[in-house]
């Protein structure tokens, strides 16, 4: 089995350098082609999937749409959308460009929000409540079907594939603040089905192999 993940392309607020979090804004062209430019590498893997997962959040929408439209147009995926896989929330600091919020926070405490497993920004969420409805989703819902042999394909944001990888490879608290994820780049995982319904992933191009 392949579970495929993906950042979605650039959005209108990541041109601005701004705060996100669950605030729903569209694509930038770059974006709409970072998307396109992501299907085309997966279709060069020659993986096909049976299911498809973006937030609720109109970048991922689109950057989903986009990607399975190149990988194979023809093919009928099942595709879904989540809310467990919306971006983290920054709160108050959503809306304002990293120089104002650091303006009025402090370079110091911005970044400790940003990257800290357990750093609150005012009135949002932390990565680790992020990584909660992230892996309570992906458990439930994303392993049953791997363990069908399904090939599964996700779509979200920096902060919800961070935590999904921070599950998937056993990432520490302290380690997951210096993960970055580009994009509209592809993370693939080759998956094996180990002892005790357990799956083993191999992230493509490593040699570190992980059991869940």
């Amino acid at each position: 089995m392949t579970l495929a993940i993906v950042r979605h392309g650039q959005s209108t607020f990541n041109l601005q350098n701004r705060f996100t979090g669950d605030i729903d804004v569209p694509l930038t062209l770059l974006g709409k082609y970072e998307a396109f430019l992501a299907g085309k590498q997966l279709r060069e893997t020659g993986v096909t999937f049976q299911d498809a997962f973006s937030s609720r959040l109109l970048r991922s929408i689109q950057s989903l749409k986009a990607i399975l439209e190149v990988v194979d147009p023809k093919k009928k995926v099942n595709t879904y959308q989540v809310k467990a896989l919306n971006e983290r929330s920054y709160g108050k600091l959503q809306g304002f460009s990293k120089t104002e919020s650091e303006e009025i926070y402090t370079k110091e405490k911005v970044n400790e929000w940003r990257r800290d497993f357990n750093s609150r920004p005012p009135g949002g969420e932390t990565l680790a409540e992020t990584y909660q409805r992230v892996v309570a989703f992906y458990r439930m819902t994303v392993e049953p079907l791997l363990l069908a042999n399904h090939n599964v394909l996700i779509v979200a944001h920096g902060n919800s594939l961070r935590a999904l990888i921070k599950y998937i490879e056993l990432i520490s608290d302290e380690d997951i603040s210096k993960t970055e994820i580009a994009t509209g780049t592809p993370i693939l995982y080759d998956i094996q089905e180990g002892s005790n319904h357990c799956l083993c992933y191999q992230r493509r191009q490593s040699r570190h192999l992980q059991q869940r």
